[in-house]
C-alpha cells in the first residue's frame, strides 16, 4: 500500500513509518495540513493515517475538505482523544476508522489493510490543469501548450502546488513546505526554483508565475 502519515509528533511518525516500511508498504510523511495537502495534490494514496492535533489545525478539517472534493481515499484517524463525541465527530467528518493512542503497530497495519480491501472507489490519477499548463501526477509530467517540460524534482513539486489552486496566491511559507517539507532559512532557495520554472515556461508562454508584492506567488493566464 502507498500510505500517507499525517502526524506532527516525530517520534510517533517515525515509529509508524519504519514499521509499515518494514512490512513492505510505501510511506510518505507530513507534519501539517498544508504539507499533507501538497502531497495529496501530487500523488494518490491507498489510505491516510491522520492525527487531529496538527500545528495548523484539526486534522478533521482536512478530512472534511477531501470528502467535499470527492476524494474516496480511506482515512484512519489516529488520536489521543478517546471520548465518544470525538469518535462521532471523526466519522461525521468522513473518516473510515478511528484508533486511539496508545496503540499497537500491528493493529494499525491490520486496520489499514482492511480499509484498503473495503475501498471500492479509487480516485483517478489526478491531472491538474490551468489554461494550457498540465501536470500528470502518475507520470510526473508537466506540459505547456503540449510541450513536455524537463523539470527537476523541486520544480515539479512547485508547479504541482501552484496548479492545485490556480489563481490563488500562495505564501512563501506554503510553497517552501510544498517543495522541501519545511520552511527555508533563506528566501533565495525558493527564488532559485521559481527561476528554473519560469525559464522552462519561457517568456512568451500563456501561463506564468507572477509575484504578488508582499503576499506571495500565483499562476496566471495571459
Amino acid at each position: 500500500m502507498h500510505l500517507l502519515i499525517i502526524e506532527d509528533d516525530r517520534t510517533i511518525a517515525e515509529n509508524i513509518y519504519e514499521y509499515l516500511e518494514s512490512r513492505g508498504h510505501q510511506c510518505d510523511y507530513a507534519d501539517s495540513i498544508v504539507a499533507a495537502s501538497a502531497l495529496l495534490a501530487r500523488s494518490p494514496f491507498d489510505a491516510l493515517v491522520l492525527d487531529r492535533n496538527l500545528p495548523d489545525g484539526d486534522g478533521l478539517v482536512l478530512a472534511r475538505r477531501l470528502r467535499a472534493e470527492g476524494h474516496a481515499t480511506p482515512i484512519l484517524v489516529l488520536t489521543a482523544r478517546d471520548a465518544l463525541e470525538d469518535k462521532l465527530l471523526g466519522f461525521e467528518a468522513g473518516s473510515d476508522d478511528y484508533l486511539v493512542k496508545p496503540f499497537a503497530l500491528q493493529e494499525l497495519e491490520v486496520r489499514l489493510l482492511a480499509l484498503a480491501r473495503r475501498s471500492t472507489a479509487r480516485p483517478a490519477d489526478p491531472v491538474l490543469r490551468h489554461g494550457e499548463l498540465e501536470f500528470k501526477a502518475a507520470t510526473q509530467e508537466v506540459r505547456l501548450q503540449g510541450r513536455l517540460l524537463a523539470l527537476p524534482p523541486k520544480a515539479l513539486r512547485l508547479v504541482a502546488e501552484l496548479l492545485s489552486q490556480p489563481e490563488r496566491v500562495f505564501s512563501r511559507r506554503e510553497l517552501e513546505i510544498a517543495v522541501w517539507g519545511h520552511e527555508q532559512d533563506s528566501s533565495d532557495n525558493l527564488r532559485s526554483v521559481l527561476h528554473t520554472l519560469r525559464r522552462a515556461f519561457g517568456d512568451d508562454a500563456p501561463t506564468q508565475v507572477v509575484n504578488v508584492h508582499g503576499l506571495g506567488y500565483k499562476l496566471v493566464n495571459r
